[in-house]
C-alpha cells in the first residue's frame, strides 16, 4: 500500500459541557458530551520512502507545524519508522469553532498512518501519543460519541438516537486559552450523571463557557439570537464561536446572515476510521 485517499476526519458538538472544578495545576475539570457529525475535513496520504513528512494545504493555509504534521512526526518518531508521508489535506471545518477539527485531522492521520507504515499498533498505543497532542484527540481515535470527563482523558462510549443540527460559524473566532483564563468562569457546576443525560440528550445542561464568549464575542450572541428567531434552541459548542441547534423538521434555514458559515449536519454514530484499528 503507497496511498490512502479520501481519508474523512469529522467535527464534532458538545452537547453540554460543565466545569466541574480546577486542578492544582491549572487544568479544569469538565463533563461533556461529545458527538460526531458529518462536517469533514479530507486527508490524503502518500508514502515517502526517505522518511520526510511533508503538508500540502488544497482549500485553507495551515500553520506549518500543525497538529497533522505533529501527529505523523509524533508517530514517526515512536515507532521508529523510516517511512515519511505526504499528506494533502481539504479544510473545511473552520478554525476557532469548537469543533475539533485540528484534534480530528490529528486522529485521522495517526490512523492512516499506522495503518499505510504497516505499524498495525493497537489502540492502547496510539491513545497517548493522541493525548500528547491534545485533549480532543483521544475522542477522535477511539471513534464513538462519548460521555467525557477529567482533562478529557475519561472517554465512556455511548449511543445517541439519530438527529440533524444546524451549526452556524460567525467569522470571528475565540482563544481557548482566552475563556478559560476569565475569572468570570464557572467552575463549580455540580457532577451530573450519564443516566439523567439520556432522557433528553439533546436539551440536557450547558454550556458553561458560553456567557465568557458571549462577552468577548458579540458575534456568539447575534447568532444565537439569530437561530432563536427560527424556534430552535441553540448553544455554543467547545470553547470556540460555532453555535449548534437541533432541526425541526418544519424548519427551512437556507442560508446565514454576513457571509457566515453554515451547515446542516446530521450526527454520526461511529467515526468513519473506527474499524482501522484493533482495540
Amino acid at each position: 500500500m503507497r496511498a490512502l485517499t479520501h481519508v474523512l476526519a469529522p467535527a464534532k458538538l458538545n452537547l453540554f459541557l460543565h466545569i466541574t472544578g480546577q486542578r492544582s495545576d491549572g487544568y479544569h475539570l469538565l463533563q461533556s458530551v461529545f458527538m460526531l457529525i458529518d462536517w469533514c475535513d479530507t486527508l490524503h496520504f502518500d508514502v515517502r520512502d526517505n522518511g520526510h513528512i511533508s503538508r500540502e494545504d488544497l482549500t485553507t493555509p495551515l500553520p506549518a507545524d500543525d497538529l497533522v504534521v505533529r501527529a505523523a512526526k509524533a508517530l514517526q518518531t515512536a515507532s521508529g519508522s523510516s517511512l515519511g508521508a505526504h499528506i494533502a489535506i481539504e479544510k473545511t471545518i473552520p478554525a476557532q469553532a469548537g469543533m475539533g477539527g485540528g484534534s480530528s485531522d490529528a486522529a485521522s492521520t495517526l490512523l492512516a498512518l499506522n495503518r499505510l507504515w504497516k505499524l498495525n499498533w493497537p489502540l492502547s498505543k496510539l491513545m497517548p501519543i493522541g493525548l500528547r497532542l491534545g485533549a480532543d484527540v483521544p475522542f477522535f481515535l477511539q471513534g464513538h460519541n462519548a460521555w467525557v470527563e477529567g482533562i478529557g482523558e475519561k472517554i465512556t462510549p455511548i449511543d445517541l438516537p439519530p438527529s440533524r443540527f444546524v451549526v452556524v460559524k460567525p467569522n470571528a473566532g475565540l482563544n481557548t486559552e482566552r475563556i478559560f483564563r476569565d475569572p468570570n468562569l464557572k467552575r463549580d457546576s455540580e457532577a451530573a450523571i450519564l443516566p439523567v443525560f439520556a432522557v433528553h440528550p439533546f436539551d440536557f445542561g450547558r454550556n458553561d463557557l458560553q456567557p465568557v464568549a458571549q462577552a468577548l464575542c458579540p458575534e456568539i450572541d447575534e447568532a444565537i439570537q439569530w437561530l432563536t428567531f427560527f424556534g430552535l434552541s441553540p448553544r455554543m459548542t467547545g470553547s470556540g464561536s460555532a453555535v449548534f441547534a437541533q432541526m425541526s423538521s418544519d424548519v427551512l434555514i437556507e442560508s446565514a446572515p454576513h457571509n457566515w458559515q453554515m451547515r446542516v449536519c446530521s450526527n454520526m454514530m461511529v467515526h468513519p476510521l473506527a474499524g482501522w484499528v484493533v482495540r
